[in-house]
């Protein structure tokens, strides 16, 4: 029998359910995902660094666990928070359950809750901080340390330590991708399109980057607040001054407009899910999207130099920007979806071309 848990919420309310996973007292940022399939892409993209997650979709576990699934080599994330937890999972690829995945990588996890009824209530009031303990009742105390709780140090938590060199069969570019968290498919599409790819840690300076004479730099995706990654900025802006094609996922999205002079912005409770509508400006086509951050680029902040190429299509806050000075763009949403929609990948391709024209 599972031994109850509890999870806090830092307005005060509390939901029991029962324990998985690690048992162990946490505390992180409560955010939802819509996602309907793809559970271990969520468990293990490193853009959920400090969180704790709720999944939308009822019951998770039910294809168990496959590591070639994996965006990064392990889960981040503080917590996990789920309708349904199925333990005998069934499933050709599977090569172990969930709740053994979770005890052997730490994350503690919580069944058995209305998850609906969190999830409007973290739409109603935004992004709240959460504990999950195993003892009933919340003391003012508790609460008090509660609200303080802040991410701190996201990417440094989750970029590669040092470079690494990865090697495609017939390769025509040379690409560095800087790490401030990213997932595994970003290298994938990178390599099946023929890019030999360097991935360089998140401080990794301009000078550094620019003498492995990059034919592009692609500013991949990650946790956190984009405005705290002060140095960061400062050696993309250098980078820009270059003219090395960039193309910036999420986080590098959000990195590069902060280098061009644009701002950022938390939004009330995110874009999490495979199911984000976008709209891009220029044909009027609408795309289906997999997202996952909790920041938007604020378009009326942007430089002159700076046109919106994509919107949202709930809120219309600023979802990719076209840079008319330089071989530059970004998107906020995930190309590489995996798991989600995949109709945005043709902006690898334009990534390539970029790439080529500047090598003419």
């Amino acid at each position: 029998m599972s031994r109850t848990a509890y999870l806090v919420l830092e307005n005060g309310m509390v939901f029991e359910g029962k324990a998985f996973g690690a048992e162990k007292e946490t505390t992180g940022e409560l955010v939802f995902t819509t996602a309907m399939t793809g559970y271990l892409e969520t468990l293990t993209d490193p853009s959920y660094y400090g969180q704790v997650v709720i999944q939308t979709f009822p019951l998770i576990g039910n294809y168990g666990v496959i590591p070639s699934d994996f965006e990064s080599e392990s889960p981040v994330l503080k917590g996990y928070i789920v309708r349904e937890w199925c333990q005998v999972p069934s499933n050709f690829r599977c090569e172990g359950d969930l709740d053994t995945f979770l005890k052997e990588s730490g994350i503690p996890a919580i069944c058995g809750l209305d998850t609906r009824a969190l999830t409007r209530i973290v739409r109603e009031y935004g992004v709240l901080n959460c504990k999950i303990k195993y003892t009933p009742g919340v003391t003012d105390a508790e609460l008090e340390e509660l609200k303080k709780y802040v991410i701190t140090d996201a990417v440094e938590n989750t970029t590669a330590q040092e470079n690494i060199n990865i090697d495609c069969d017939d390769p025509k570019y040379r690409v560095v991708l800087m790490d401030f968290g990213a997932k595994h498919n970003i290298e994938r599409e990178l390599l099946k399109r023929g890019c030999d790819l360097t991935v360089v840690p998140a401080h990794t300076t301009a000078e550094e980057i620019i003498a492995m004479e990059p034919d592009g730099v692609m500013l991949s995706n990650g946790p956190g607040d984009p405005e705290k990654n002060t140095a960061v900025i400062e050696e993309i802006k250098k980078l820009c001054d270059n003219k090395v094609p960039l193309f910036g996922i999420c986080l590098g999205h959000q990195l590069l407009a902060l280098a061009k002079g644009g701002k950022t912005e938390k939004l009330k409770y995110g874009h999490r899910g495979a199911n984000q509508p976008v709209k891009e400006l220029a044909t009027g086509r609408v795309y289906i999207t997999s997202q996952n951050h909790g920041y938007a680029v604020v378009s009326d902040a942007l430089p002159q130099n700076a046109e919106v190429s994509f919107v949202n299509g709930n809120d219309n806050t600023c979802e990719g920007v076209n840079y008319t000075d330089e071989p530059a763009f970004s998107v906020q949403f995930h190309p590489e979806a995996c798991g989600g929609p995949q109709e945005t990948a043709f902006l690898f391709d334009r990534f390539i071309d970029m790439m080529k024209e500047n090598k003419a």
